[in-house]
């Protein structure tokens, strides 16, 4: 195994650590905090807070590094308009979340939990990957 793939699965273990720990590969816990009308379980927000306050620091040093600690070149989004495909994506992801509970990293965290509906959820999130790659290498042949 090489530093990369070391680094990545590190990465990915405290990840799914900290999802597993903080509740959210439960997608009853999602649910609760997109249920703001009923029973409305706050503790989401506070999740992605502290992921924001761990991201945007990590993303400010990253903006003034020509390359990785590990030697890489960084490689950050160059676009910033908001155009339809980023908000039909949005919506498309929104609703999906918000039917199922679960965004990717949870569903994978899940699925290898065993639960089935995460198995599902990641099936079919795989599937959405894959027809979108042949959509856009269809799109580039026509061009």
């Amino acid at each position: 195994m090489n530093k990369y793939s070391l680094s990545a699965f590190i990465g990915g273990l405290i990840f799914s650590v900290g999802l597993l720990l903080s509740g959210m590969a439960n997608p009853e816990k999602v649910l609760g905090f997109l249920d703001i009308f009923g029973a409305w379980d706050p503790s989401l927000a506070l999740v992605m807070g502290g992921a924001i306050a761990v991201g945007l620091p990590a993303f400010a040093l990253a903006k003034r590094r020509k390359a990785s600690l590990l030697g890489n070149a960084i490689q950050l989004p160059a676009k910033r308009e908001v155009d339809r495909r980023l908000v039909l994506g949005s919506l498309a992801f929104g609703i999906g979340w918000g039917l199922a509970g679960f965004c990717p990293g949870p569903a994978i965290v899940a699925t290898g939990a065993a639960q089935t509906g995460a198995l599902i959820f990641t099936l079919a999130m795989f599937a959405g990957m894959w027809v979108f790659h042949w959509l856009e290498s269809r799109k580039a042949q026509a061009a």
